[in-house]
């Protein structure tokens, strides 16, 4: 990880007491998520239907609620800079959000219709796909969350993303 001021992340993520703070972690991205998500047994969600078999539970994307001082939270914040996922402020419960998640897992190829699935919990393809969003798509990607934060390109840095009457607004804070 680069050398980040983590308690500036941390006031991020935590600063609003009417919001819940969540994070999208990506199994394949995280060594041992689903270990640390039953040891330390946060409210979290797999974001892929059913039962799934062993390897596909290994790394499909969870839905965590996190608290400001936990060890969950702390392993997921040592993780910042490795791509792991995505954080988001909403005043949305768990399951409400497990169910607008959803919605964006499988898209259809432009080209060929096919379904594939879409890693847009992966910082490098939201920081990417936000920006190129129409007002519609920003109101659905968007839905009952108040702000997505992410790292930048350059992990000494994080990006919040707002919904503001049909515009993307967005923020570069330094964390070093």
């Amino acid at each position: 990880m680069s050398e980040i001021d983590t308690q500036r992340l941390h006031s991020q993520l935590f600063d609003d007491p009417r919001r819940q703070t969540y994070v999208i972690l990506d199994g394949a991205a995280v060594t041992n998520l689903r270990q640390w998500l039953w040891q330390h047994n946060p409210a979290h969600r797999c974001l892929y239907p059913g039962e799934l078999d062993a390897d596909m539970a290994q790394v499909a994307p969870y839905l965590v609620q996190l608290t400001a001082e936990s060890e969950f939270t702390e392993f997921v914040l040592d993780g910042w800079g490795r791509h792991q996922g995505i954080f988001l402020l909403s005043d949305a419960s768990l399951r409400d959000l497990r169910r607008h998640f959803r919605n964006f897992i499988m898209v259809h190829h432009p080209e060929n219709g096919q379904p594939m699935y879409l890693r847009f919990y992966d910082p490098r393809v939201l920081r990417v796909l936000l920006p190129t969003c129409d007002a519609a798509q920003l109101a659905e990607l968007f839905g009952p969350i108040s702000r997505y934060l992410m790292e930048a390109e350059h992990p000494e840095q994080l990006l919040i993303f707002r919904h503001n009457n049909g515009q993307l607004a967005s923020e570069t804070l330094a964390l070093n």
